[in-house]
């Protein structure tokens, strides 16, 4: 029995020799063992430090507000007879929006065009009958008074005629106020009435902007009225369209603050092509009151070690962990001021994680391996 348990003993450890698995077989391998891969970096993992104009100002908050806007309003009362416009919908200067009942104004109109007619032709009766009394007076057939008569009748048939046409421009006015037209191309943003419905004189029916025409209507604190100025810069943010920043010149200042909020209103017109298509959002941002150079970094980049703000450069084909020195954040982009600890045009890795080294070697993606530098800097 002994002879056999020595037998499997020895025929394990020729195994194990066999396989490398043997004594010291660990320490031979971890001496021929190839270095570490190197990490993979794609040009968006790689942040550069550079210098940035920095502007400080006051706060301002407002929205979003078309300048060219109407709320159209029913000028006659009568039914809603179609609505051909729906919110959204984009129209041009003269389109038909609101069609309303014209049957009562239809008429009022033919009665005073009636009247309009009947009246010219008795001024014109007037004045033949003037005419008549003129010669019939000059050759001492007809008495003074009767001329003086015949006078009177055609000034009145003209005042008549002249009050006749203005009742008919009043009625085709009154008649042309049941077609409710848009006065400039635009959008239709709030429909208020659909067929059916009484219009009241003055009800709203619906209202056009035009989203070409856009600005910023903002508020800011009384106390910082001082610092503001005709073609001031402004750089502000919109609800909605992300980190996206939008630039405008201040046009003008109210002259007068609110009574409740004691905040100043502020009209900003928009800098270059860029500017949002939708009324009513949200915006805030800061008026340019001094600007000054400054390097800063994107907090992307930043790291927290307690107190230690740390950041990893990227030192020739190395990883170089760095201890920086940084001031208040950049009011406008996010972007952290620099005191010390990189200089201008050095490169820090973005999203930094937990398992870079110092001195691990980096490496540029090819195009074939730019799709795995998140799993590489991530995982």
């Amino acid at each position: 029995m002994h002879s056999i348990r020595t037998l499997l003993v020895a025929s394990l450890v020729v195994v194990l020799a066999a396989c490398g698995k043997g004594p010291g077989a660990d320490k031979s391998a971890g001496a021929g063992a190839a270095p570490s891969q190197p990490l993979i970096l794609a040009p968006e993992d790689v942040l550069t430090v550079k210098s940035s104009a920095l502007s400080s100002g006051p706060a301002i908050t407002g929205s979003i507000q078309p300048e060219r806007r109407a709320d159209l309003r029913a000028e006659v009362q009568a039914i809603v007879l179609q609505v051909l416009k729906e919110n959204g919908d984009t129209v041009r200067r003269g389109d038909l929006l609101v069609r309303l009942d014209d049957t009562a104004i239809r008429d009022a109109n033919a009665s005073a065009e009636a009247a309009s007619r009947a009246a010219g032709l008795a001024h014109e009766q007037a004045e033949r009958q003037f005419e008549r009394m003129k010669t019939l007076r000059t050759s001492g057939m007809a008495s003074a008074q009767a001329l003086d008569d015949a006078e009177g009748r055609r000034n009145a048939t003209s005042s008549e005629l002249e009050a006749a046409k203005t009742r008919v421009v009043l009625a085709r006015q009154q008649l042309a106020r049941t077609e409710v037209r848009a006065p400039f191309d635009g959008v239709v943003t709030d429909r208020k009435v659909s067929p059916g419905d009484t219009a009241q004189l003055g009800k709203e029916l619906l209202k056009v902007i035009d989203p070409n025409s856009m600005r910023f209507e903002a508020l800011v604190s009384a106390d910082n009225v001082g610092d503001v100025k005709p073609g001031q810069s402004v750089h502000f943010r919109v609800n909605g369209y992300g980190d996206q920043e939008f630039a405008g010149k201040v046009r003008r200042m109210n002259p007068a603050a609110n009574a409740t909020t004691r905040q100043v209103e502020v009209l900003v017109d928009f800098v270059g092509n860029t500017q949002p298509k939708l009324a009513g959002l949200y915006a805030e941002g800061r008026l340019e009151v001094e600007s000054h150079a400054a390097l800063t970094v994107p907090a992307s980049a930043v790291m927290r070690d307690g107190d230690k703000s740390l950041a990893w450069k990227v030192a020739g084909n190395k990883l170089q962990k760095v201890t920086l020195a940084i001031a208040e954040k950049d009011q406008r982009t996010g972007d952290y001021v620099l005191k010390a600890g990189l200089a201008e045009g050095d490169q820090v890795i973005r999203y930094p994680s937990a398992m870079l080294k110092e001195g691990q070697t980096v490496q540029a993606a090819g195009p074939a391996k730019s799709s795995m530098v998140a799993t590489d800097l991530r995982r």
